[in-house]
């Protein structure tokens, strides 16, 4: 018997109230709300204690979803004064909400903190998703908290975000939050993604882009400075001596041409960026195609890029061009949010090479991390619910230190270390390290091969790989490779090198497995990625 979802349509009163930054914070604030279609207007009425009330109109555009037609009314607050409380109601002549609060930026702010969460879609229930459990975790870190300036996200703020019951849900898991924090959200693919039939089952699944709901819920509610076309589900905004860019997982090249942009006309003390793709990621069969090297040259701009996806938590070093650092001056810190609504464990994770710090949080828990800017210093403490600190450290640009320190690895001459995925191929590779003759890379293909989980056939003076759906024979002596699709000709012939491994060039052979690889000439390691996210298991006859 077929269950009746629960929409949580829109009607005449306002619902689905949220403030949230479009311009100078000091100065103006905008308060979103949606009623149903037959309400054409509205108004938002403000005044702080003891003054005049002051009135904004709202702008009224249409939402069609999947399942009906509302209206979002989008009013800006303007001509504020700097670290004011004002105190609004929203909705037509007839239909007005209760009462709410929200604060202006103090000028000349150097001193604030904020809320970083990522991956708080619920889809507990198909029929009913429940956020409440949500509201109640992040009232509850609101209350040790008073001083939060806004709340910002990293993604996946829904599990199905072009389905209108999972945003209804939200936004009514969020009501007594969002009203008087601004809350600005990144979009991630679960914000995008949707379903030709999404009743009795989920059917046909597929990602939109751009992400309609997400940018027609928010028009107007974020500000409207990103890549033409591709507005709202990417922009950027000032508060206190910070600079941030948020960024959707659409188009990655247009997007970081933008964003270059953006950052390099910014004057602020912190860049900060949040796109909900991790490019240096836990998951063991993981790949960070989707952002790099599109969106390197942009990324490499910001100080810290906060991301999410994979319900775990994780920090880097200093990363810049695949090189792993000390000292902030030197590359940008990559900060994995977690998981933040109690949702089952993602994918399986493990601590990598570039990871200073990491959670694999596959606990019943909820993730939050409080940001602290103090002038030049950035403090970080990430959280669970029941209070465990998972990480805690503090970048001070003045100094040029991040505290604790974690002195990121460097591996000695002759010792060149090979990653697969980050991961170290440990035991099996110890004896065998890469080797660098006459310009090129050779690596032992056939332990590389083992390790990820594909099929190695040993013969004299030959081996034979298979793996990822690609077969490759390799010979002693021969710079020709025998693959399912032909003859490849090699940079170089392979050898016999060390511990009487077949070493072959690695360029040439990752491009027939179609796999990509780099070299981080501080640390002396190389890293070989795949896109594929398949987990090769080993043949057995």
């Amino acid at each position: 018997m077929e269950r009746e979802p629960n929409y949580r349509f829109a009607g005449a009163q306002p619902d689905h109230i949220m403030l949230s930054i479009n311009g100078d914070p000091r100065y103006t604030l905008t308060v979103t709300w949606r009623t149903s279609a037959d309400i054409p207007s509205g108004y938002l009425e403000f005044y702080e204690k003891g003054g005049e009330k002051m009135r904004a109109s709202a702008v009224t555009k249409p939402f069609r979803s999947d399942v009906s037609l509302s209206h979002i009314h989008f009013a800006a607050a303007s001509g504020l004064k700097p670290g004011t409380r004002y105190y609004y109601t929203c909705g037509d002549g007839e239909h007005r909400s209760e009462e709410f609060y929200f604060d202006t930026q103090e000028e000349n702010l150097t001193h604030f903190r904020f809320l970083a969460i990522s991956d708080h879609q619920k889809d507990d229930d198909h029929y009913n998703p429940d956020y409440s459990g949500l509201g109640r975790f992040l009232s509850q870190v609101l209350e040790e908290n008073p001083d939060i300036k806004f709340i910002l996200t990293a993604g996946d703020n829904t599990n199905c975000g072009q389905h209108e019951i999972q945003w209804n849900a939200m936004f009514d898991g969020l009501k007594g939050i969002i009203e008087h924090l601004p809350y600005m959200m990144a979009c991630g693919n679960h914000d995008n993604r949707g379903f030709e039939f999404y009743f009795p089952q989920e059917v046909n699944r597929y990602y939109a882009e751009p992400a309609e709901f997400f940018n027609t819920q928010l028009e107007l509610s974020y500000p409207k400075n990103g890549p033409e076309g591709w507005q709202t589900e990417n922009y950027s905004f000032d508060y206190g001596n910070a600079h941030f860019n948020i960024f959707g997982v659409n188009e990655p090249e247009l997007v970081n041409e933008w964003a270059v942009r953006d950052i390099d006309a910014s004057d602020k003390e912190w860049k900060f960026g949040s796109y909900h793709f991790p490019m240096y990621y836990a998951g063991p069969n993981l790949s960070n195609d989707d952002g790099f090297p599109m969106m390197r040259d942009c990324f490499e701009r910001l100080d810290v890029l906060f991301s999410g996806h994979e319900h775990n938590f994780s920090r880097t070093y200093p990363i810049k061009n695949e090189s792993l650092y000390d000292r902030p001056s030197e590359g940008t810190v990559h900060y994995q949010l977690g998981n933040g609504n109690f949702n089952p464990p993602g994918t399986k994770t493990c601590d990598k090479i570039w990871h200073c710090a990491f959670y694999p949080q596959e606990e019943n828990v909820a993730a939050y991390t409080i940001v602290e800017i103090d002038g030049a210093k950035a403090g970080f403490v990430s959280k669970l619910n029941d209070g465990r600190i998972v990480d805690e450290c503090l970048i001070d640009k003045e100094n040029d230190v991040i505290l604790p320190r974690r002195i990121a690895p460097v591996f000695g001459p002759g010792r060149t270390r090979m990653f697969y995925k980050g991961v170290d191929l440990g035991l099996c590779a110890f004896n065998t390290p890469p080797e660098y003759k006459d310009g090129l890379w050779f690596i032992p293909f056939g332990t590389l091969v083992s390790f990820i989980g594909g099929d190695v056939t040993r013969e004299s003076g030959k081996m034979t790989l298979s793996v990822y759906g690609k077969k490759v024979t390799l010979t002693e002596g021969s710079d020709t490779a025998q693959t399912d699709g032909g003859a490849v000709k090699l940079a170089a012939a392979v050898y016999r090198g060390r511990e009487s491994q077949l070493y072959a060039p690695l360029d040439s052979v990752c491009k027939i497995f179609n796999m990509k690889w780099a070299y981080a000439e501080r640390n002396n390691f190389l890293t070989i990625e795949t896109s594929d996210e398949s987990q090769p298991v080993p043949f057995q006859p």
